[in-house]
């Protein structure tokens, strides 16, 4: 990306000295969010991250909205500036994985910082914290249509904000998300998405010495489902089914009246979600046996997210800013795991993924941060806003 001229360079070169004077800051503001336990039940905790998620958020071109979470999670949290025209969305999310007494607190070891949510993904609204008070400092914010949104439920498929996301997504010139940075910087473009089904059979009971005829095996039909949805995996499409759980019976001589099973579902595209569902639901209706009665729910969580050319092109227009600053361009390699910019892209918004720090080790309990990558991250967030808005 060319560099700002005249008035453009003056701002971007008081707004980078502005940003280099909170090296120190953005370290210190994810130990003090890490240091508090913000598991996504832990709803207290994940609300006292959010109050100082608002305090330090709170720049003068910047209003906040509070969405409740409800009963089971936590708030999220939408950041607007005032600038008209479509919306650069900034997303991250402020729960985490691991239950209070699991694994705690903040411990640095040399250039490396252990701790969760260092990287995943409390880092990340650290670099766009920084990023955007550097500018308001030199007064370039204001002018900026920017989004922020960080929500409490994205650990556990952001069940409750998603549609927030949308809303606030929907319409927007683009979408950067600050999950945990890759090796090499590598930049996102491609997750698949992520289902969940359950698949109760309902059958009969009965004595299985007196009464064997009597009884409809509920465990019978649901291993026949079992055996029929996994081998709707096929590798070369990039799609798997899992059953990863299975219960049934009460004991050896009765004949079983329900068994349970749920399956994980994977998938490269919106195509292969929609038969990948189909193809479960038939399957349970095929393995039924007089008798039982197959339950289905559940479906495709997070539907894929899909590269595009407008996405691929955000992802060159990024990779520019971040070479500037010595970081890695490269881009990711297929991802299993979905985020919350699998709900964006198919809204049709070009979205890149994994800007946020480098580390490794996300969701166990070795999670670290690389701490010198915090400032070169900002520096190309920034670069990139600035040169967004030097287009306007």
């Amino acid at each position: 990306m060319p560099e700002p001229m005249g008035k453009h360079q003056d701002t971007h070169d008081r707004a980078l000295a502005a940003l280099r004077k909170r090296g120190d800051e953005m370290i210190a503001l994810t130990r003090t969010w890490v240091e508090i336990n913000s598991y996504t039940a832990n709803v207290e905790g994940v609300n006292r991250v959010g109050a100082l998620l608002r305090e330090a958020f709170s720049l003068p071109s910047l209003t906040c909205k509070t969405i409740p979470g409800g009963p089971e999670h936590g708030d999220h949290l939408i950041w607007r500036t005032s600038a008209s025209g479509a919306p650069i969305v900034l997303v991250g999310h402020h729960d985490t994985v691991f239950p209070p007494g699991h694994f705690e607190g903040w411990r640095e070891e040399g250039r490396r910082a252990v701790g969760p949510g260092a990287l995943d993904m409390k880092g990340g609204l650290s670099i766009i914290r920084a990023t955007l008070a550097a500018l308001d400092e030199v007064g370039a914010l204001a002018d900026l249509p920017i989004v922020v949104v960080s929500v409490a439920d994205e650990e556990i498929g952001s069940p409750s904000s998603t549609p927030h996301l949308i809303e606030a997504a929907r319409g927007a010139a683009c979408a950067l998300v600050f999950e945990s940075g890759r090796a090499a910087d590598a930049i996102i473009t491609r997750r698949k998405g992520v289902g969940a089904m359950t698949v109760v059979a309902h059958g009969k009971a009965a004595h299985a010495g007196n009464n064997h005829k009597d009884g409809a095996n509920a465990i019978w039909a649901l291993a026949k489902f079992v055996d029929a949805a996994q081998q709707l995996t096929d590798y070369t499409r990039g799609r798997t089914v899992n059953v990863g759980q299975f219960s049934g019976g009460t004991s050896k001589n009765t004949v079983p009246e329900r068994a349970e099973c749920m399956l994980d579902l994977r998938y490269e595209t919106v195509a292969d979600a929609e038969e990948l569902v189909a193809s479960i639901r038939a399957a349970a209706e095929t393995a039924a046996i007089a008798g039982v009665r197959m339950e289905v729910t559940g479906g495709a969580r997070r539907l894929p997210l899909e590269r595009t050319t407008a996405s691929a092109a955000l992802r060159e227009e990024y990779a520019a800013c971040a070479r500037s600053v010595g970081l890695g361009d490269g881009e990711a390699a297929l991802l299993g795991g979905g985020s919350d910019a699998n709900t964006i892209g198919p809204l049709g918004v070009p979205v890149i993924d994994g800007l946020g720090p480098r580390g490794a080790g996300f969701h166990t309990t070795t999670e670290y941060v690389e701490l010198d990558t915090f400032a070169p991250k900002a520096e190309a967030l920034l670069r990139f806003l600035l040169g967004r808005g030097s287009r306007s």
